[in-house]
């Protein structure tokens, strides 16, 4: 008789922030997860207050980020936020375009936003992604003067780097849903 075990990494993960922690997270910023020649550098609009009280990116429970990941292909498996320091051997990295934690993305100015894409141009200028992927239709429209901007391949680059665009995953956007997710982080892999 053949007995098979199966064995699972599992991951402690931090207890969750206190109400305390995540108000105190406001204006703070969350480490980029960068490296030189990525396939994909995917850019978040800035950190929440959850995502900034724990220190790793799209980390608030609800957000579509990690499973959308998934579900497109670029993971073999479901990964935590707390394990996100694994997507740079698989050649993807983490930033955003601001880096300030808020309550909501809507309360950036544009001129934060302007100032961000700055930062962010000459962030992938230097690191030199295959794929900026940008997470917020309406964050990317004002950033980087875009009115008509829609999802998908952007006609413009940075350098060499195409600017792909994606829907902001956070949970309080109820406009798009897992399916949609799923195929439009699917394409993004297949074309990068």
């Amino acid at each position: 008789m053949v007995v098979r075990v199966s064995v699972f990494r599992v991951m402690k993960q931090p207890p969750r922030p206190t109400k305390e922690e995540i108000v105190a997270a406001v204006g703070k910023g969350v480490p980029d997860l960068i490296a030189h020649n990525l396939r994909v550098l995917f850019c978040g609009i800035n950190p929440g207050l959850y995502t900034a009280a724990v220190g790793h990116h799209f980390a608030r429970p609800g957000n579509r980020f990690w499973p959308a990941l998934f579900a497109g292909g670029f993971t073999d498996r479901l990964f935590s936020p707390f394990e996100e320091r694994s997507l740079l051997p698989l050649g993807f990295g983490i930033t955003n375009i601001v880096n300030q934690a808020t309550v909501a993305a809507s309360e950036l100015s544009r001129p934060q936003l302007e100032e961000g894409r700055r930062r962010l141009e000459a962030k992938v200028l230097r690191c030199r992604p295959r794929f900026l992927a940008i997470l917020g239709l309406q964050a990317y429209r004002l950033a980087f003067n875009r009115p008509g901007a829609s999802l998908g391949r952007q006609p413009e680059t940075i350098g060499a780097t195409a600017i792909w665009l994606l829907p902001n995953p956070s949970g309080l956007n109820a406009h798009h849903r897992p399916a949609d997710f799923a195929r439009l982080f699917r394409e993004l892999r297949e074309s990068a």
